[in-house]
């Protein structure tokens, strides 16, 4: 009997230049995703698909192929919307910080913060501590709404209405300049609210995550967006059919244990190492040069990552070490890593371009959107002082004559942080952090190629923007001229030196 006579004969299956593509609506998130995935293991169409999945069946399917086989991309098929209302701008900040992240968080240009609440700390039995905070964003609030008219005012006296105008208009536009200047007096404790749509698997690795933290309102989240993600979902349909979203994908997210003792073991390392050292001097923008081997620079990110100095001082002190101990921070990034961790966002190095910018906490906020970059941020800091909002465009604090009061609204909210965290009150260093005002500089490293940099200096530098990232995105643009000027040309930047027009939006 010949070979061909043990093979089943099958039909041929018949031309079709017929594509067909239609959206799905309706679907939960985990038995879309299920019906997805069955693609590569069945020939049904997605209609098909549908029609025999139930919300039982898709949970038999995840529980076996996505913790027992580790298909992790099944969960990028589940997308799932979120609201996240009344949460610190610190929370804030925490949450988004998500390479594969979609949402919208409240402005600070185009709202008043004046009656969003704050965040409340557990004080304990330290009572002192508790009536200081309460006083100093009291007072950080309070002239928030005076620096907001005062500055407004100016504008008034300084920008005439041209006749074209609507007066709505002409108001609404000088007032988000205005709230430009005064949210540098916001303090991390005032309360915002975000959208965010994450697939299952950033889900998962977002509530681990915050779960990590410190900072016990960033825990607390962690353990409501699994609840959220795991019960009952709003419906908007309002059909009585209770919907939840990713009972299965989330429901075992835990505190990771690699995040929080690498990041306590680097700290001792990073103090070691750098501890004697006083912070250099840096620009506001500094493009570091690659001068280093992949391995320093995985070294020097680490270190980085655990301390408040500027990555080129980090850079050179580790460039000095043996190999052996470069090596050694290496694998203390590494050690603890667990079978199904990805490595520490440290570990994506080899780009390009790499700026560590030092800017306002506010600034920061927009900049952080950028997330096509890899960002090494590190921790909030009163270390670095703060931003006086002086630019030629919008500031106005000298013309409205609260230049001075500005200044020593930060000065008492940044001793009160420091008196705070001296405390007794529980995690009382990590209380301290909510005073500080959206002022106060921050340090983060920005790894990216020479499209995101253009992209970057294009968008950022526009007149429409805020003044704080504007001069960054300037500052950007001009390194990259420094050591690329070949390639400078070809990015189409505003120049923040030149005036503007204030009502151009």
């Amino acid at each position: 009997m010949s070979s061909e006579t043990l093979i089943p004969s099958v039909p041929h299956a018949a031309a079709s230049n017929q594509t067909d593509v239609y959206a799905v609506h309706g679907a939960d998130p985990e038995v879309l995703a299920y019906a997805m995935a069955k693609y590569s293991r069945s020939a049904l169409s997605m209609k098909e698909s549908l029609a025999e999945i139930s919300s039982q069946r898709a949970e038999q399917f995840l529980n076996t192929f996505y913790f027992q086989y580790g298909h992790r991309s099944i969960a990028d098929l589940a997308h799932i919307a979120f609201a996240v209302e009344r949460l610190s701008l610190l929370a804030a900040i925490v949450l988004v910080d998500e390479q594969r992240w979609d949402g919208q968080e409240r402005s600070t240009r185009y709202q008043n913060f004046l009656k969003s609440g704050w965040y409340f700390p557990d004080f304990g039995t330290d009572a002192g501590s508790a009536k200081l905070y309460s006083d100093t964003v009291d007072g950080l609030f309070t002239a928030y709404e005076k620096t907001t008219a005062a500055v407004l005012g100016a504008l008034r006296e300084r920008v005439a209405k041209p006749e074209e105008m609507k007066t709505e208009a002409y108001e609404r536009t000088l007032k988000a300049r205005a709230f430009d200047v005064a949210r540098y007096l916001l303090p991390l404790a005032t309360n915002t609210s975000l959208g965010q749509i994450v697939n299952a698997r950033t889900l998962e690795t977002q509530v681990s995550r915050l779960l990590s933290s410190p900072v016990a309102e960033v825990r607390e989240l962690g353990q409501k967006l699994r609840l959220a993600a795991s019960g009952a979902a709003y419906n908007v349909a309002q059909d009585g059919r209770e919907v939840k979203t990713a009972p299965t994908l989330v429901k075992y997210a835990e505190s990771n244990a690699y995040q929080i003792e690498t990041k306590k073991e680097l700290a001792l390392v990073a103090r070691e190492i750098l501890g004697e050292l006083p912070i250099a001097d840096s620009p506001v923008v500094d493009l570091v040069e690659r001068t280093e081997t992949l391995e320093v620079e995985l070294a020097a990110t680490l270190l980085y990552s655990a301390s408040h100095y500027p990555y080129r001082q980090v850079r050179d002190v580790v460039a000095s070490l043996p190999e052996a101990r470069v090596l050694e921070i290496i694998e203390l990034g590494l050690k603890h890593r667990g079978r199904h961790d990805e490595a520490l966002r440290a570990f994506h190095a080899g780009a390009a371009l790499r700026f560590d910018i030092l800017m306002d906490i506010g600034g920061f906020r927009d900049m952080h959107r950028h997330r096509r970059v890899t960002q090494i941020m590190q921790d909030f800091t009163a270390l670095h002082g703060y931003e006086v909002p002086e630019s030629g465009d919008a500031a106005g604090l000298a013309e409205a004559g609260i230049l001075e009061d500005y200044k020593a609204t930060v000065d008492g909210a940044l001793a009160a942080s420091a008196r705070i965290a001296a405390g007794s009150a529980p995690e009382a260093e990590q209380s301290a952090l909510y005073l500080l005002p959206l002022a106060t500089r921050v340090r983060c490293l920005f790894k990216m190629d020479f499209a995101e940099a253009q992209y970057i200096s294009e968008l950022r530098s526009g007149p429409a923007g805020h003044f704080s990232y504007r001069k960054v995105a300037w500052e950007m643009f001009v390194e990259l001229q420094k050591q690329h000027p070949a390639l400078a040309k070809y990015v189409r930047v505003t120049d923040f030196r030149e005036p503007i027009d204030l009502l151009k939006r």
